[in-house]
C-alpha cells in the first residue's frame, strides 16, 4: 500500500513495548507476554467455547449431513489459521485483519475490517451468554424467571470482563486453567460416546429436503459460531513472544486440536441421543452423557464444564474484542479513547464491549425472540466473514504485488492456493448464512461508516493545521 494512504503511527509498531502510548504506567507486573502454549490456548480456548456444546441440537434438524459441513468447516478453519499464520509472520502486530487489510488496502479497508470484527466479537459475548445459561439452568434452574436469566447472563459476561480489567497477566492464567479444565473431560466424553454409539440414534440424513448443498451451505454457516477465534493468536500478536514465529504455530496448532474434539464430541451426541430429542435439547451434551451413564450426576457434571468452557472463552473473547479497536484508535480510525491502557489491556474496549454485549443480551431476552441463540450466531458468521474475506485478499495482494521483501518464492504457490481457498471458503459462508443475516449484519457494518467520516475529518484537520503543513 502506499504510504499516501496511510497516516503517520504514533509510537513503537509494538504496543506494548516500553515507552510506547497505552503502556503500563508502573504495572509491568501485571503485563506478561504469551508464550507459544499460552497463545494456543487462546487460540483452542477460544475456538472451544459455547459452540461446542449447543450447536450439536442447533444443527441437527438438517439431519446428520450436518457432518459433511463439520468436515468441510474443518478444512476451511486449517485454511484460514494457515493464511493467518503467513500474515502474522509478515506483520507481527496487535490487530490481526485489521492490520492486514489496512496494509493492503487503505484506511477505509481497515476500518471496515476492524469495526466488523469489532461488532463480532461482542455480539458473540452475547451468544455465549445465552449458551452458558442454558447449561445453568441445569444446575441453577433460572429459566423460570426473566429477571433471573437476565441477572446470571450478565454476571457470566462480566466476571471475564473483570479478569481482563486485572491485567494480561490474569488473562493467560484463566486461559490456561479454563482449557485444561476443559479439554480432557469433554475428550473422555468424546471416546465414552463412541463407545455407546448407536446408529438409530442418527436420524434421516438430509432432513429438510431440498438442495444438499444448501443444506450444507446452511448448517455450515451456524457452525462457523464454533470456529470463531482461529485468528486469536493473529489479533493479540503484540501480547505474543516471538509473534514470527509462534502466532502461525499457537494458530494452526489450535485449530487442529479443536477440530479433532469437536468432530469426536458431534459424532458422539448425534450417535447417544436419539434425533427426536436432540432437535429440541438446549443442553445436548447434558442429554448425551445421562443416557451413556444413566441418572443425572454426569449431565451435572457436563453441565460444569460447559460453563468453565465459556467462561474461559468469553475470558479470551473479551480480550481479542478490546485488542482490534485498540489498533485502530493508535492509527487515528477509532476513536483516541480506545489507546487506553492498563495492566497490559486496552481498558476502554473492554468496559465499551462488555457493556454492549450487556444491553444486547437483555434486548433479546425480552424481545420474545424464541431462537435467540441461533439468530445471534447468523449475525456473527456474516460480520466475522467480512474481516475473514478482507484478510484473505490482502494476502492474495502481498503474493501478487511482486515486492520481494513481502513474498517467499519458495512457497508461493502453496500460499497462493490457501489464500484462494480461504477467500472462496468464506465467500461461501455469507451465501450460507441466509438473508436475514446478511440484511442485519450489513446495517451492522454501515452503521459504522459515519464513524469513519467523523474520524477522517478530524485527521484532515488535524494534519491541516499542524506547524508543518502551515509551513
Amino acid at each position: 500500500m502506499s504510504t499516501a494512504t496511510t497516516p503517520p503511527r504514533s509510537g513503537p509498531a509494538d504496543p506494548t513495548a516500553a515507552g510506547a502510548p497505552g503502556a503500563d504506567d508502573g504495572d509491568s507486573r501485571h503485563a506478561r507476554r504469551f508464550g507459544l502454549p499460552v497463545a494456543t490456548a487462546l487460540v483452542m480456548g477460544n475456538i472451544i467455547g459455547g459452540g461446542i456444546f449447543l450447536l450439536p441440537a442447533s444443527v441437527a434438524r438438517y439431519g446428520t449431513i450436518s457432518l459433511v459441513a463439520f468436515g468441510v468447516l474443518t478444512l476451511g478453519a486449517i485454511a484460514l489459521a494457515l493464511v493467518f499464520g503467513r500474515l502474522a509472520h509478515r506483520h507481527p502486530k496487535t490487530g490481526g485483519p485489521y492490520v492486514y487489510a489496512r496494509e493492503a488496502f487503505g484506511d477505509f479497508a481497515g476500518f471496515l475490517t476492524a469495526w466488523s470484527y469489532w461488532i463480532t466479537t461482542w455480539v458473540s459475548n452475547a451468544a455465549l451468554a445465552v449458551a452458558a445459561v442454558g447449561y445453568l439452568d441445569v444446575l441453577l434452574p433460572v429459566h423460570g424467571s426473566t429477571t433471573a436469566t437476565i441477572g446470571a447472563a450478565l454476571l457470566i459476561q462480566w466476571l471475564p470482563a473483570l479478569a481482563n480489567l486485572a491485567g494480561t497477566r490474569y488473562v493467560g492464567a484463566v486461559q490456561v486453567v479454563a482449557t485444561v479444565l476443559k479439554f480432557v473431560p469433554l475428550l473422555l466424553v468424546a471416546i465414552g460416546g463412541l463407545f455407546a454409539f448407536d446408529s438409530a440414534n442418527l436420524g434421516p440424513f438430509h432432513a429438510e429436503g431440498g438442495s444438499a448443498l444448501g443444506a450444507v451451505s446452511a448448517s455450515a454457516a451456524i457452525l462457523l459460531f464454533s470456529y470463531l477465534g482461529v485468528e486469536s493468536a493473529a489479533v493479540s500478536a503484540g501480547e505474543v513472544r516471538d509473534p514470527r514465529r509462534n502466532v502461525g504455530r499457537a494458530t494452526v496448532l489450535g485449530t487442529l486440536a479443536a477440530a479433532l474434539l469437536y468432530l469426536l464430541t458431534t459424532l458422539s451426541v448425534f450417535g447417544t441421543v436419539p434425533y427426536e430429542r436432540l432437535v429440541s435439547s438446549t443442553a445436548p451434551f447434558t442429554d448425551s452423557v445421562n443416557l451413556m451413564f444413566g441418572g443425572s450426576w454426569g449431565g451435572t457434571a457436563v453441565a460444569c464444564m460447559a460453563l468453565v468452557s465459556m467462561l474461559g472463552a468469553l475470558n479470551g473473547w473479551t480480550l481479542l474484542s478490546a485488542q482490534t479497536p485498540y489498533a485502530a484508535a493508535r492509527d487515528g480510525l477509532f476513536p483516541k479513547v480506545f489507546t487506553r491502557k492498563r495492566r497490559g489491556v486496552p481498558t476502554v474496549g473492554v468496559a465499551v464491549t462488555v457493556v454492549l454485549a450487556s444491553l444486547l443480551t437483555v434486548y433479546n431476552y425480552t424481545s420474545g425472540n424464541p431462537r435467540v441463540f441461533e439468530t445471534l450466531v447468523l449475525v456473527t458468521t456474516f460480520t466475522a466473514t467480512v474481516p475473514y474475506l478482507l484478510s484473505a485478499a490482502a494476502q492474495l495482494y502481498f503474493l501478487l504485488s511482486g515486492r520481494p521483501d513481502r513474498v517467499n518464492r519458495a512457497r508461493l504457490v502453496r500460499d497462493t492456493l490457501l489464500a484462494l481457498t480461504a477467500f472462496g471458503f468464506s465467500l461461501w459462508l455469507v451465501a450460507g448464512s441466509g438473508h436475514a443475516a446478511v440484511y442485519q449484519g450489513v446495517l451492522f457494518l454501515f452503521a459504522g461508516v459515519p464513524v469513519y467520516a467523523w474520524m477522517s475529518a478530524r485527521r484532515q484537520r488535524a494534519a491541516a493545521s499542524s506547524p508543518a503543513d502551515r509551513t
